[in-house]
């Protein structure tokens, strides 16, 4: 569980003063579960991304034990990547927002992808 001070609440919620937030973002969750189409500037891509092409670059993929959001099992996904790969499941209460509930492993994942190379 993400524990936030007030700073913390006011900077992010300057994010939230945009007129196309709301109609952004649940048309994402809406896209996410097949509930509205997607940009069709993008489909190419889409298709594309649909095909799982290998992740050939050194790479980590972070997931926190209080995130909510539904995802596969990193095994599922882990023989994509066909670079030097690592799955870290951070415990704690961490979710779904990293680079804030847990700054040191975030970054630490950055530096050793950056000492990989």
């Amino acid at each position: 569980q993400w524990k936030f001070d007030d700073a913390t609440f006011a900077r992010s919620a300057r994010s939230l003063d945009n007129p196309d937030h709301v109609a952004i973002s649940v048309s994402n969750y809406r896209w996410r579960l097949g509930l509205a189409p997607g940009e069709a500037r993008y489909d190419a891509l889409e298709r594309q991304l649909a095909a799982f092409p290998p992740v050939p670059v050194p790479s980590i993929s972070m997931e926190g034990d209080a995130n909510g959001a539904p995802h596969p099992n990193p095994k599922d996904y882990a023989r994509r990547f066909t670079g030097k790969y690592a799955h870290r499941h951070l415990t704690g209460g961490i979710g779904h927002n990293l680079p804030q509930e847990a700054p040191r492993d975030f970054a630490q994942a950055i530096l050793d992808v950056a000492a990989w190379i």
